[in-house]
């Protein structure tokens, strides 16, 4: 490798089985050149989150990075970690920074068959990460407050909108007492690159995109995102998608769920913020697990973020670290690393790593696929002959493979 990945770790078991893929998979085989950030917890505290933001920066630099799960802290993290304040998402700061778009895609291996019975191929989930209610502003309303949406222009003039009075007795929970309030906002230039991105890698990977949304109800906001798509699409990409021989369709967000449902897969579905990130874990449950699936951030520079889809498997770790036997699924972080790979493979025309990176991506569809597998999917395998192992026995059987 002549130019580095930028490698991100995280936080929990996901950090140790992060240690293990390397340990096990790569560092025998080949000379994997990183230029490394620690996003744990404690390392985000001493730098007061600067870390992150120096990651993101990273994968600007190099065009390339893979990541571990971090750790979102709540309030229960802020006292077990001593934190001084509940920092951000690292996974929402890398995309603000980046402006970029996210597609997950299931994870295909003999034996672990869809819940949908005519699902045959992936569905991949590309994910507008910026605005809706990442970014809201929220407030508690009492009895007898007004709310308005107030937009004032450059000229210095306003316009007020009338969203809702609160009124009742004031007792709590009053069917007609107070209330919520929530605001959100999003911005053509990401509704733009989040269009673009979609239709890039609809070209790239050969499918057919659906978006949907709800422009029947929300005239404004909604309408927003189909006229911008559906003006790039025609402006920019018709005549790419039709020499291509692929397809995108707009309509209604409940009738692209049903399309979806009785669809066969293979094909990208790009959602807003909420539905995406709501709509990914449904598709990777409903074909198997959340451990079986793809996550690649895509900046409209065409810079590139590997990740697994889940989070850092707390549970998990309290086990491990009381000496307790573990299976944690370690697929989705072994395909991150090998898609980081083969991307770095072909930008710097690299053969003999993209062809070790499917190797490994081989050895590791086939390990389930003759029965030896984690917790996770010995409930859910069809084989007939399986074989539960832990997380260790599971990598070194695929080492033993490739």
């Amino acid at each position: 490798m002549s130019v580095p990945l930028v490698e991100i770790d995280g936080d929990e078991m996901t950090r140790v089985i992060w240690a293990w893929v390397k340990e096990i998979l790569l560092e025998p085989y080949i000379e994997l050149r990183t230029e490394y950030y620690d996003l744990s917890l404690p390392v985000r505290e001493r730098t007061k989150d600067r870390i992150t933001a120096e990651a993101a920066e990273a994968i600007r630099k190099y065009g390339i990075g893979v990541k571990c799960a971090t750790i979102t802290p709540n309030e229960e993290r802020l006292d077990e970690y001593g934190l001084s304040e509940m920092y951000k998402s690292p996974n929402g700061t890398i995309r603000e920074i980046l402006d970029g778009t996210v597609f997950r895609a299931p994870i295909l291996a003999k034996g672990i068959c869809p819940y949908i019975p005519t699902w045959k191929k992936s569905i991949t989930i590309a994910r507008h990460a910026y605005g809706d209610i990442y970014k809201n502003v929220e407030a508690a309303a009492s009895a007898g407050d007004s709310a308005e949406l107030v937009l004032t222009s450059s000229d210095g003039t306003v316009r007020r909108l009338p969203i809702h009075t609160f009124s009742g007795s004031g007792e709590p929970y009053d069917s007609a007492s107070g209330g919520i309030v929530q605001a959100v906002h999003n911005t053509d230039a990401s509704i733009s690159s989040f269009a673009r991105a979609c239709m890039n890698y609809a070209l790239d990977t050969k499918q057919d995109l659906w978006f949907g949304a709800k422009d029947t109800i929300s005239k404004t906001y909604d309408r927003r995102f189909r006229d911008i798509f559906g003006g790039i699409f025609e402006a920019e990409y018709r005549k790419r998608f039709e020499e291509a021989g692929i397809v995108y369709l707009y309509t209604l967000v409940d009738d692209i769920v049903a399309r979806v449902i009785r669809s066969e897969g293979g094909f990208i579905w790009a959602c807003k913020n909420y539905d995406g990130d709501v709509m990914s874990d449904m598709v990777a449950t409903a074909f198997g697990s959340l451990a079986m699936m793809t996550s690649i951030l895509v900046s409209p520079e065409r810079h590139y973020e590997y990740e697994a889809a889940h989070g850092t498997v707390q549970r998990h770790y309290y086990r491990h670290i009381r000496g307790e036997r573990t299976s944690t699924n370690p697929v989705a972080l072994i395909f991150a690393w090998t898609g980081a790979l083969a991307k770095r493979a072909v930008l710097d025309d690299l053969p003999k790593l993209f062809d070790f990176s499917r190797k490994i991506e081989r050895a590791t569809l086939d390990t389930i696929g003759s029965g030896v597998v984690t917790g996770d999917l010995f409930a859910l395998s069809s084989l007939t002959e399986k074989r539960q192992v832990n997380t260790q026995e599971f990598l070194q059987t695929v080492a033993a493979r490739l």
